[in-house]
């Protein structure tokens, strides 16, 4: 009988199979060396994976995230450039987060000549709740100014040097809320850009180094 899918069984899943495809050869990837390529194959292969052992209504990708029922979204990306896309929706998700959570899969890839095959080694399997998929760098400097009895005025000069595609108006009313409903710490590098460019080193380190709350490591070495 399959157990339904919810987060922590999602959050389960996830470490078996990252235990399972790091020990697979796989001749399909054999001389691949598009990540975007190699991404899709884990993606698929772990969604194929959840059908077969969950219960669980695929719901449409109209949020354009993968579990959106869960609000989780996947991401797969090398360890020697841990980096993916995301869609835009607005400026604010640099400083309050995504708006949903993310299961991170950071993979290692060899390829096998004699064999003519291709192994992935998953380093680091990683969850990180919504409220830390802001900008590390971002925050931390707001942070800093709030803690140092910065000022409207002070924050919304931050927010216009740091270029975020905002009007005058719209920074000015996020200078408010930020004053009054300070972020949290996030935990990605967020690049401005119609379609946010996310790095996920600091997400790594800190899941790494340290018990670090919404940053949480399922799978992985020291």
């Amino acid at each position: 009988m399959q157990e339904p899918l919810n987060a922590s069984t999602l959050k389960s899943a996830a470490i078996q199979f990252a235990e399972h495809l790091s020990g697979d050869s796989i001749p399909l990837l054999y001389g691949v060396t598009d990540g975007k390529a190699v991404g899709t194959y884990v993606e698929v292969e772990f969604n194929a994976y959840i059908a077969r052992n969950y219960k669980h209504q695929q719901g449409n990708a109209a949020k354009g995230i993968d579990f959106p029922d869960l609000n989780v979204d996947l991401k797969v990306t090398s360890i020697k450039q841990p980096q993916s896309s995301s869609p835009f929706r607005d400026a604010t998700q640099k400083i309050y987060g995504l708006g949903y959570d993310l299961l991170l899969f950071v993979y290692e890839k060899s390829d096998d000549h004699e064999r003519a095959t291709a192994k992935l080694n998953i380093l680091h399997v990683v969850f990180i709740d919504k409220a830390r998929t802001a900008d590390y760098q971002t925050t931390r400097e707001l942070l800093r100014i709030i803690e140092n009895h910065g000022n409207i005025e002070d924050i919304d000069a931050h927010l216009q040097d740091k270029n975020l595609p905002l009007d005058e108006v719209s920074r000015r009313q996020l200078a408010e809320r930020i004053l009054t409903d300070p972020p949290e710490v996030g935990f990605l590098t967020i690049s401005n850009a119609l379609q946010w460019r996310l790095q996920y080193g600091h997400a790594i380190k800190a899941s790494i180094v340290a018990d670090t709350q919404g940053v949480e490591r399922l799978h992985g070495q020291q």
